[in-house]
């Protein structure tokens, strides 16, 4: 199994609690990012987000950059928010990252986005959320497996494109595309029936529920006639690792509660409970918050329910320091990653 992490980008707080830059903060995620090559992490996501705590809104930009200096590491979004992009801009920027990376270790996952700030910013309808969201992957998808350079597609959201060059190309001919739900059963059956991988967003409950969502995938891209290889299924979780379950839950829970009242005051939800975040700090809830050696016990676990290839976490939120975001991502690459796989091996 593949082990890796995540980010929106995470903006540090002062003293006061007041936010840092955001500058600072992609300087942040991408030193992050190179510490997890040199550490051994198998991939990194950057995910779209367009807001000051989280500024991480040109995923293929800081990928690019990212895929000059490492060696190894996988590099994705996580995701691109293709419904209120362009998909021919995502697939150049994406494949100038392939070509600086020297090939294959670059890929995209495509997202309609729980987060509902980029159709205003950039002057879509909200109401039109499904439709975006399928016509952009049906142009993105159209891109990535044509022939040749040249694309010729048409729909009803976007000017049609007439035996026009999209390039670059990526190194190996395709990039891998993914696509990212946070449990909607449609988008299951919708990327099963198109072959695609797909990655699961599990931020709260019990993860081990959406094993039907899985199913259900499964069962569509085999009804499809896709090969049992090509249906591959990832995991998007909270976490942090420490050398102790109580410094990782020190740790976690300032950002945790920042980030809750945050997004509190956007959309109306109650104030943050602190039994609420022990309760998911625990199995059978969704944040891997923990040692190592709990933090592998739980993702093994979920593998025995969901046969996922990938588990990745998303440890720096609400002003986490930066340090104990290294120290996690090392721990994560070094002390989890190698207890994962031999516990995989025993079963």
């Amino acid at each position: 199994m593949e082990i890796g992490a995540y980010s929106f980008g995470d903006t540090q707080r002062n003293i006061d609690g007041s936010l840092r830059s955001t500058g600072e903060s992609i300087q942040n995620l991408f030193a992050a990012i190179k510490h997890a090559d040199e550490a051994g992490l198998d991939y990194f996501g950057v995910g779209e987000h367009h807001t000051t705590s989280m500024p991480a809104s040109s995923p293929g930009t800081l990928i690019a950059a990212a895929a000059a200096t490492t060696d190894r590491i996988k590099l994705g979004s996580a995701a691109s928010i293709i419904s209120t992009d362009d998909p021919v801009r995502v697939f150049q920027q994406f494949a100038t990252a392939d070509a600086i990376s020297g090939g294959g270790r670059i890929e995209i996952t495509a997202g309609r986005g729980s987060s509902v700030e980029t159709f205003p910013l950039f002057g879509y309808d909200l109401g039109e959320y499904d439709e975006l969201y399928a016509e952009k992957l049906d142009l993105l998808m159209a891109i990535n497996n044509a022939d040749t350079q040249n694309v010729t597609w048409s729909g009803t959201k976007r000017p049609a494109i007439a035996d026009l060059a999209v390039v670059p190309r990526p190194l190996g001919g395709k990039l891998p595309v993914w696509v990212a739900t946070g449990g909607n059963a449609s988008s299951s059956a919708r990327a099963g029936q198109m072959g695609l991988p797909v990655s699961y967003g599990i931020i709260g409950g019990e993860p081990h529920r959406f094993a039907p969502l899985a199913e259900l995938y499964r069962r569509a891209g085999a009804q499809a006639g896709h090969s049992e290889d090509s249906l591959k299924v990832s995991v998007a979780a909270l976490g942090l690792v420490a050398p102790t379950k109580k410094e990782a839950l020190e740790r976690f829970y300032p950002g945790w509660y920042n980030l809750n009242v945050e997004m509190g005051e956007l959309r109306g939800w109650p104030a943050p409970d602190k039994r609420a975040y022990d309760a998911q700090a625990e199995a059978p809830g969704a944040y891997y918050v923990g040692s190592p050696d709990e933090v592998a016990e739980r993702i093994v676990h979920l593998h025995g329910y969901m046969g996922h290839m990938r588990h990745f976490l998303q440890m720096d939120i609400g002003g986490l320091p930066q340090e104990h975001l290294l120290e996690s991502i090392t721990l994560l690459a070094t002390e989890v990653k190698p207890r994962v796989q031999r516990l995989l091996a025993q079963k």
